[in-house]
């Protein structure tokens, strides 16, 4: 039996068992005696975040600065069709990497998440400049949502008046310590937040629907107006169709960067309780609500707000209007006087939201490095709350970043953030989609049954490679624009920069990793499909007894969220 694993004791909190490599004396305070593991809990993880709390938080860091900001970059230079296809097409391939993922995840549910998968299917080689490239791209994104923060106040506070610095400042000391004080308070607390997110979309898409219908304070039904003029497609760096074309493929990087913290699923197998049946559901759920809220608000979207509107803050570079939400735009352009700031403080909290959540993310992925041996070891301690505080101060110092707004325009630090951190998703989401192309090829030819598997992807293997081929031409494409020549600039070097910087730092940590420790692929026949299995059939035997404990004290109201509402919250 597992030592300190008793559940009158620990409450709903499971500790997670370190990886196979921390099960060697030299890496790790464990004991392991005549099959007994004994935690060491200075390096232990707390199962505490529930069903509701996987699946909101996954939400609450893809609601984020994507969709809330991000669109009117989108609308304001393709149009309104173009924005919808990419929404959709996006859409579709983050379910194929998802469901490949919770393919992985249900069966060997692992604390070093995706990072462990490419590890042991793929090359250790690629779990390290996996890991360390999802790391990065989260170290960024915090900093990139305290300057979505600084753009979404100027609505009330110009720049000229307050520095954003000060507004960064404070919004980074919350999040640290909603981070710090441990992973149930932040379950819990984010996931509050996100049901906030969720109600204010859920009411942001009817209004826009009785907006488009004349239901407003003009009383002027738009419908599809808009969409004839100026137009369904803006042609964007090139007239006629190919110009059309090229502001639909612009969109497809502005809609991954949108989609982006889908995968974090993949890190939560580490802390969640019965991964085996929660992650499959959250995985069904947040594309299911991500994809109506995404597509049907962008749809919206494009009927109430015109792409030439001066009013979108990034439509021009001399912009008209502090507001940098398009959906804050479509209000104001319908003459609704007082819900424009009702909806921005909304929108803030959004922003704040995805802002926890990213920093969470960065630190255990951190956290899940170390304990594979692949960053320094004091990165895996732990305080008495399951906080990996070390890998969470080293995440939280490149939020100093944003600070970089306090001499420079709120819109372009938050272009080359979203540039920069648009690639590195995309890389991971390459490694994850051949992770699972390899983790079926290792099944195959160790004659693994599909009966062994709690959850299957439904377009199988063929569904991966489909998406695989989609994200990296996307990674080499998206940023074209920077070689084309315009009126002002023959070279747009800083976007060139920012936009493909991650992938010779992707291979340099790849190749390099290789060279220094002489690692070779994983042969199918030869992948570790085993290591691990004992432990999170244990937890899962566990994780039985009390929930049916659970499940005899549940009221009515409880059964009748879980059936009926569960799906929205």
């Amino acid at each position: 039996m597992v030592a300190s694993m008793d559940a009158s004791s620990r409450g709903e909190d499971f500790e997670v068992l370190p990886n196979k490599e921390s099960l060697s004396p030299s890496k790790s305070d464990m004991i392991v005696n005549n099959g007994e593991i004994s935690i060491d809990k200075s390096t232990a993880l707390h199962r505490g975040l529930k069903s509701r709390h996987t699946t909101m938080i996954a939400l609450g860091g893809a609601l984020g600065s994507g969709l809330i900001i991000g669109t009117g970059s989108a609308l304001a230079s393709s149009g309104p069709a173009s924005v919808l296809i990419s929404y959709t097409v996006v859409g579709i391939v983050v379910w194929l990497m998802l469901t490949g993922l919770c393919e992985m995840g249900t069966y060997l549910p692992i604390a070093e998440g995706f990072t462990g998968y490419a590890s042991r299917f793929v090359d250790p080689a690629l779990g390290f400049s996996l890991g360390w490239s999802y790391w990065l791209k989260y170290a960024i994104s915090t900093p990139n949502q305290l300057t979505a923060i600084a753009l979404v106040l100027q609505y009330w506070v110009p720049r000229e008046k307050v520095n954003p610095g000060v507004f960064i400042a404070i919004f980074l000391v919350v999040i640290i310590l909603v981070n710090y004080i441990g992973v149930r308070f932040f379950g819990e607390f984010e996931f509050w937040l996100s049901s906030i997110k969720v109600l204010v979309l859920v009411g942001v898409i009817l209004l826009s629907l009785i907006l488009a219908c004349g239901g407003g304070p003009d009383h002027d039904p738009k419908g599809f107006r808009y969409w004839h003029h100026p137009g369904a497609f803006k042609e964007y760096k090139a007239d006629g169709s190919l110009g059309r074309f090229l502001g639909v493929w612009y969109c497809m990087g502005i809609a991954s960067f949108a989609y982006l913290s889908t995968e974090f699923i993949g890190v939560t197998v580490g802390e969640a309780q019965n991964p085996r049946r929660t992650i499959p559901r959250a995985a069904r759920l947040i594309f299911y609500r991500i994809f109506f809220f995404y597509v049907i608000s962008v749809f919206f979207l494009g009927m109430l707000v015109p792409y030439n509107s001066p009013k979108l803050a990034f439509a021009t570079k001399q912009s008209t209007s502090a507001a940098a939400s398009p959906f804050v735009v479509a209000i104001v352009l319908a003459g609704i006087k007082v819900l424009p700031g009702i909806l921005n403080a909304c929108i803030l909290i959004f922003v704040f939201s995805a802002g926890i959540s990213d920093l969470y993310i960065s630190s255990r992925t951190l956290y899940g490095l170390a304990g594979d041996g692949k960053a320094p070891r004091f990165l895996a301690k732990t305080n008495s709350r399951g906080v990996p505080v070390a890998a969470m101060g080293t995440s939280a110092a490149f939020a100093l970043l944003a600070f970089m707004n306090v001499s420079s325009d709120s819109k372009k630090i938050f272009g080359y953030f979203i540039n920069c951190i648009t690639v590195f998703g995309l890389i991971v989401w390459v490694c994850i989609l051949l992770s699972h192309i390899q983790f079926v090829r290792a099944r195959k030819a160790q004659q693994v049954s599909e009966q062994h598997l709690r959850y299957k992807a439904p377009c199988g293997v063929y569904g991966s490679w489909a998406a695989l081929v989609f994200c990296v031409l996307v990674v080499f494409t998206k940023n074209f624009s920077v070689f084309i020549h315009t009126k002002t600039s023959d070279f747009d070097y800083k976007n060139f920069i920012t936009g493909y910087i991650a992938i010779p730092v992707f291979l340099i940590m790849f190749f390099g990793y290789k060279v220094v420790y002489r690692t070779k692929g994983v042969r199918p026949a030869e992948a570790d499909l085993h290591t691990g299995l004992d432990e999170i059939e244990l937890h899962e035997i566990e994780f039985a007894k009390f929930e049916a404990e659970r499940m005899v004290k549940q009221n009515r109201l409880g059964r009748f969220y879980r059936r009926y509402i569960s799906w929205l919250f």
